[in-house]
């Protein structure tokens, strides 16, 4: 059975593989707006109060599954990084 990791690199790896350096940079530097930020956080509290509603746990995975993708292909993009010429 192949890992998920291994598969997700199977998708991703490509994507790497097209990046210069000013783009990889970028891709490194991307962040979430801050009514995204704002609205996490929210959410995060509420969620660690045991208060959140079905319609807002189902927004919140979603940022947070938004988030575990924005830090995947950053880790590619700084990997990708160190194999260019600088």
């Amino acid at each position: 059975m192949i890992c998920q990791a291994t598969i997700l690199d199977r998708f991703l790896d490509p994507f790497a593989n097209c990046l210069t350096r000013e783009v990889a940079r970028r891709v490194v530097e991307l962040r979430p707006d801050q009514e995204t930020l704002t609205r996490i956080e929210q959410l995060r509290e509420k969620s660690n109060d045991g208060c959140l509603t079905e319609n807002e746990r189902a927004e919140y995975e979603e940022f947070v599954e938004g988030l575990d993708i924005m830090g995947i292909l950053k880790a590619k993009a700084r990997a990708a990084m160190s194999k260019l010429p600088a």
